[in-house]
């Protein structure tokens, strides 16, 4: 019967008797089983003919594994962990006898092999072994997924991270040969805190401690993480320590040499070159070096039997991946150290919100030194009092009063003198001498800069401005609202003519400093280390840092501040400290009394009693109004979730420093945060990245950025 006249058909046109067969044959269908067959016909692997792959794209709706036949002359390569090359995708215009062959080629790992696939076609063939070397660990991918489920990721973005690129120089030499396991150190100067002696035991007796560090001022800290390291590798296991920048990997290297000897350890940063960096990174791999210290990267270093991870100043950025998924290493250390119930030491001079609640859940013990301890390492700390105030009516107004330049002399004539400007460059914002009102331009009201030779320019639209007059007051003088170090270091050398003065920046970082008398001028952490300590230190427009409108700006200026005068001799040695902000302030008291920790314990309880991280999970989903609305209206959230916002996001300007997780230059984005209490972030970013892959699975052209605990939520 011709289904055009419509009489006798089932649902669909389909006639009666054809959905009865098609419904019989599903019932009698046996489980889909693998077809190990390619389109050429090649000779398949005779065990296991199924692999399983990892292809790298780091897009959310194919966040899975693919299965692939194995060739028989692929076989012996083709084994767990190496990297492979498949066809993948659609192929359109890639047919070979009237069949397509699949698309283009690209990079994967291979997970494992089968015997069987859950796919019931026919699988394509692995196109090529990369290399045998394998690279993947069983480890190192079961952190992957941990760390793309946390922060709603993929796992091909997380591994794009945690696998250097290959290099085949590399990869052909031969590691060293594992040296025996060294003799356990002494403790060192870990006996200058309470339960220091007994951290260390258990660590080289096979324990597993985890403590919250707060070290005392002074260089000893790379000394005493080294001790922890060689306790580690005395127990016969492996140890990784992260630090924020290459300086002070430098620190840590040196003093791992020092105690333990050359080829114990590995290095792994961005600055070895490629090369160098894979075969170290290979050593580490293959078991022939057993500790490791990076930057931010080496938090993945596939370290055996590890025994110890450890992290040094978590509160600097530089802890904080810039790449999807935009991992913090404090937070993927935690999850190794959960995952293979290793130790785990977190140090730092000051002390972060999260390091505060890890003591606060007993999660981890403390591992701080007693007052006497404290007062003994620390420099003195002096403010702009009211008794200052008296005697000098223009302290309050002066960027350098009294106090500070009697500090700078008084340091000068025993050392060099640290002064820390919160800004690089020479280029100050301006604002009316009378009554501080910012300087803006007339006419797209962006903000005013000092240019040389007195112009001034607007940084927004780059038009010069001869005849500005303060609108509030009528007023004609202007000041500098925040001056550069360029500009501090400018100011300083005409002060003391006969002093050389010394800028460590963005431009140039310098390492150290010799123990001569000079001045050097820094923006915060890139204070250059002095031979036998900084005789005085001025830690300038304190003001700048702790007004920044960010929930962390209290808690980084004092990290900034302790950074800088842990450098300090003590006070026994004549050292001080003088900050110019108003003294009355949390984070000011909290410098001057050195006690970061007491200052991050009253910071978790405010955050507590306003359900703000690390006490609540947070996610910052941002994106333009239209797309905002649609993705925010798909995503199925948990019942305990609560939206804030959205609020528009600053316009980003051509031609000026684009942040992390802003929209593109001239669009205009808004942002919401989702907030769930604890136990619910799980569930959370579950779903945000279900609502992603979905969202991007359907085409949607519009970007939505979507980003969990995010460092800067305002």
């Amino acid at each position: 019967m011709s289904s055009a006249n419509g009489q006798g058909e089932g649902a669909g046109g389909v006639p009666p008797e054809q959905l009865a067969l098609i419904r019989e044959s599903v019932r009698s269908a046996k489980g889909p089983r693998a077809k190990p067959r390619t389109w050429r016909g090649a000779a398949l692997a005779k065990e296991r003919p199924v692999a399983r792959v990892l292809v790298d794209k780091g897009v959310l709706h194919l966040d899975r594994y693919f299965d692939y036949a194995v060739p028989e002359e692929l076989d012996a390569d083709a084994q767990p962990g190496v990297r492979v090359r498949v066809r993948f995708g659609a192929g359109r215009h890639r047919v070979r006898e009237g069949r397509r062959e699949g698309g283009g080629l690209i990079d994967g790992f291979l997970v494992e092999r089968l015997s069987e696939s859950d796919y019931s076609g026919p699988l394509a063939a692995l196109a090529q072994v990369v290399s045998p070397e394998p690279v993947l660990t069983e480890e190192l991918l079961g952190l992957a997924r941990a760390v793309a489920d946390r922060y709603a990721g993929s796992v091909a973005d997380v591994l794009q991270l945690a696998v250097p690129p290959r290099n085949a120089r590399a990869e052909s030499r031969p590691s060293p040969v594992p040296l025996p396991v060294p003799e356990i150190p002494d403790v060192g100067s870990w006996g200058r805190y309470g339960r220091g002696d007994a951290f260390v035991r258990s660590l080289a007796t096979g324990g597993a401690p985890r403590a919250v560090w707060n070290a005392l001022p002074g260089p000893e800290w790379a000394d005493e993480l080294a001790r922890a390291v060689g306790a580690t590798l005395a127990s016969g296991r492996g140890a990784l320590v992260v630090v924020p920048d290459g300086r002070a990997v430098a620190r840590v290297d040196a003093a791992l040499t020092s105690l333990l000897g050359e080829g114990r350890h590995a290095v792994l940063t961005a600055e070895a070159g490629p090369e160098k960096r894979y075969r170290q990174w290979l050593a580490v791999r293959r078991g022939s070096v057993r500790a490791v210290v990076g930057t931010r990267a080496a938090m993945f270093a596939p370290v055996r039997d590890l025994g110890l991870v450890a992290i040094w100043d978590d509160g600097d950025d530089s802890h904080s991946e810039l790449h999807a998924p935009q991992p913090h290493a404090r937070e993927v250390l935690l999850l190794r150290a959960a995952h293979d119930k290793c130790a785990f030491l977190l140090g730092s001079w000051s002390c972060t919100v999260e390091a505060a609640q890890l003591v606060e859940s007993g999660w981890a013990a403390p591992l701080v030194a007693d007052r006497e301890q404290v007062r003994a390492a620390a420099p003195l700390v002096r403010t702009v009092s009211d008794g200052d105030l008296a005697r000098d009516e223009a302290a309050r107004a002066a960027r350098l009063p009294t106090i500070a330049w009697q500090v700078v002399r008084e340091g000068l004539q025993n050392g060099p003198v640290l002064v820390q400007v919160p800004r690089r460059g020479y280029v100050p914002r301006m604002a009316c001498a009378q009554c501080r009102e910012p300087a803006r331009c007339r006419h797209c009201a962006g903000p005013l800069e000092g240019q040389d030779g007195g112009v001034l320019r607007c940084v927004w639209c780059g038009r010069d401005e001869g005849a500005w007059h303060c609108p509030e007051c009528g007023g004609f003088r202007l000041r500098a609202q925040v001056v550069g170090a360029r500009r501090t270091a400018e100011e300083l050398g005409r002060a003391f003519p006969a002093v050389p003065v010394r800028t460590s920046g963005r431009e140039q970082v310098l390492d150290t400093v010799p123990g001569a008398p000079a001045l050097v001028v820094s923006t915060p952490g890139a204070e250059p280390v002095a031979e036998g300590g900084y005789a005085a230190a001025l830690l300038l427009d304190g003001w700048a840092m702790l007004g920044r409108p960010d929930l962390r700006a209290g808690e980084d200026a004092l990290r900034r501040w302790i950074g800088a005068a842990s450098l300090v001799r003590a006070q026994g040695a004549g050292g001080n400290v003088v900050v110019v902000a108003e003294p009355t302030l949390r984070p000011v008291q909290a410098l001057v009394r050195w006690d970061p920790v007491g200052h991050a314990v009253r910071e978790l309880g405010e955050r507590a009693e306003l359900g703000f991280p690390p006490v609540s999970r947070m996610a910052a989903v941002s994106g333009t109004p239209e797309a905002l609305a649609g993705f925010l209206a798909a995503v199925e959230l948990p019942g305990d979730a609560e939206v804030l916002g959205p609020v528009p996001l600053p316009v980003t300007e051509a031609g000026r420093p684009r942040r992390t997780g802003a929209p593109p230059v001239g669009e205009r984005w808004e942002r919401a945060l989702i907030r769930v209490p604890p136990g619910s972030g799980a569930p959370l970013a579950s779903a945000l990245k279900f609502a992603q892959a979905a969202r991007m699975a359907q085409g949607g052209s519009e970007v939505v950025r979507v980003r969990i605990d995010p460092p800067d939520i305002g």
